[in-house]
């Protein structure tokens, strides 16, 4: 099996310099300490995950392209992959779970995508997604266990430190992302070898924090609490991104949903930035002292797709 490596997060990142700019990089002063905020929610599909995609995706052939690609996800992913293929002239599949948020869902519809529903309680995304493929001759492009879309997440890193250095604002010294699948957080401790790394999930779906911690994968476990954070509803990490994570000393924290909202108000009040649940997660554990402030943090703010009303109400507007 292919690994992803730091060579190919910088091919990825070239790529992706070539048909997006950068999304900017915000400061403010959390108890005393500037903090830099990386704001993937300003990107074209509304999350990083269009990164991973355009990697992987520009990596087909043609005859793989003519066939066309399957994914699974929640909702950005999908609308990164719906994107890519578009741009490039391919026809897409997803695997959506039937609760997704409407907003993810109409807006991978608009990018020209068949969306194919699934329980998310009771069947596989993996199996019925891997049945597609099989039967349609496409190509599989996961989420998140896919050396070509960690690297293509890591670009982020890498945009993110040349940013901060042309700013004056130094090197990342620590770099807090929200995690599901890990594929971000593995790209990015790719992309900025010296930096510290440390995952933020949903108390409850935390399973990359209580496997970094065992040394080995830890799954979800049974009947895991509601959470607002959709996008981060991972029930086990990858043996890719687990590897990358574990060999680089990563740690972990959870947060509650409480912590969440007031991350998402804070957000808007202090960034006029809309930040879905799942993309707030990692400044949630800044604000809330799970993840101490020091100089050189680079908080990721990974998705802006929101529903808007539960967004509303998430921020008490």
């Amino acid at each position: 099996m292919r690994h992803p490596t730091r060579a190919g997060v910088r091919e990825a990142a070239a790529k992706v310099a070539a048909i997006l700019p950068p999304t900017p990089i915000f400061v403010r002063s959390i108890r005393g300490t500037d903090v830099v905020f990386k704001a993937e929610s300003l990107q074209p599909i509304g999350a990083f995950k269009i990164r991973g995609a355009w990697h992987r995706l520009t990596e087909l052939g043609t005859e793989a392209r003519a066939r066309g690609v399957v994914a699974f996800s929640s909702g950005n992913h999908a609308q990164g992959v719906a994107w890519a293929a578009r741009r490039l002239g391919m026809p897409a599949t997803i695997v959506m779970p039937s609760d997704a948020p409407r907003a993810k869902r109409d807006a991978t519809l608009a990018l020209g995508a068949e969306v194919v529903d699934y329980d998310r309680a009771t069947e596989s995304r993996e199996t019925i997604a891997a049945r597609l493929a099989e039967a349609r001759g496409a190509t599989l492009v996961p989420s998140f266990d896919d050396p070509w879309i960690i690297e293509g997440q890591g670009s982020t890193g890498i945009e993110a430190a040349a940013q901060m250095a042309a700013a004056g604002l130094g090197t990342p010294m620590h770099v807090v992302i929200p995690c599901g699948g890990g594929g971000l957080a593995a790209g990015i401790a790719l992309a900025l070898k010296d930096a510290a790394i440390t995952v933020v999930e949903p108390e409850g779906w935390d399973d990359m924090r209580r496997s970094l911690e065992a040394s080995w994968i830890e799954p979800v476990g049974d009947d895991p609490p509601p959470t607002a954070c959709d996008a981060l509803q991972t029930t086990i990490v990858s043996p890719l991104t687990f590897d990358v994570l574990s060999r680089r000393d990563a740690t972990g924290v959870a947060v509650g949903e409480a912590e969440v909202r007031a991350a998402q108000r804070w957000a808007a009040e202090q960034l006029r930035l809309v930040v879905e649940p799942g993309g707030a997660v990692a400044l949630a554990a800044v604000l809330g002292g799970k993840v101490p402030v020091a100089p050189g943090m680079l908080v990721v703010l990974s998705g802006g797709n929101v529903d808007m009303d539960a967004y509303a109400k998430a921020i008490g507007a």
